[in-house]
């Protein structure tokens, strides 16, 4: 799954676009972005790159502190 803090349209059309085959949440609040690491507050105008890798738990089995948002999906699939 991916994060944005786009709008749920935007969203869309961009994962329609670029035919991503998993889903794009919108997090125009922050609060996902917060909570792993990826923003300060609630005012980043844009969320750093971190990787998250959660256990079928629901746990955050491990944390990356920079990805390359092409590759880390693949690299997260292999973890799994």
């Amino acid at each position: 799954m991916g994060v944005s803090f786009d709008k749920p349209e935007a969203n869309a059309a961009f994962a329609k676009k670029q035919g991503f085959g998993y889903p794009l949440v919108s997090d125009v609040t922050r609060e996902i972005a917060i909570a792993y690491g990826a923003a300060e507050d609630a005012s980043a105008r844009s969320a750093k790159r971190v990787g998250v890798v959660i256990g079928p738990d629901g746990r955050v089995k491990q944390w990356f502190e920079k990805v390359d948002a092409r590759k880390f999906p693949e690299q997260a699939l292999e973890l799994v």
